[in-house]
């Protein structure tokens, strides 16, 4: 069994920082991609970024290009998502998953990820 647990949200003006984590158990984390994912109210929940098993190829969606990197260290058991030059659309509660495929190489759909954490909220105030 797989358990995710994400912290770092919180609550920021516009142009601000934070950094997410998530926390996996279990000792094949390093054979999965992982993803990080959005939802804000009354909106399906949409794909944030994705990083390889390795942390060797990542995906952004284009309104985060360029302000969010994605990484992860798998000594630690651990993804990250360093999110700068935060935006009020931004304000969404945040989830790590993990891709259902070991290896996979490219984000899929959200229905493609078979273990997800709890969420954490993030806040941007203009």
């Amino acid at each position: 069994q797989v358990q995710l647990a994400e912290s770092g949200g919180g609550l920021v003006q516009t142009g601000g920082s934070l950094r997410l984590t998530c926390e996996a158990s279990g000792r094949t984390f390093s054979n999965y991609a992982m993803g990080w994912f959005r939802q804000a109210p009354g909106k399906e929940r949409e794909f944030v970024a994705w990083i390889n098993w390795s942390g060797g190829s990542t995906y952004y969606e284009d309104s985060v290009k360029g302000r969010f990197t994605i990484s992860r260290d798998n000594a630690k058991n651990t993804m990250y998502l360093q999110m700068n030059s935060l935006k009020p659309e931004d304000t969404a509660v945040y989830y790590c998953a993990r891709n259902r495929v070991a290896w996979a190489t490219r984000p899929g759909t959200r229905y493609e990820y078979d273990y997800w954490g709890q969420g954490t909220q993030v806040t941007v105030s203009s």
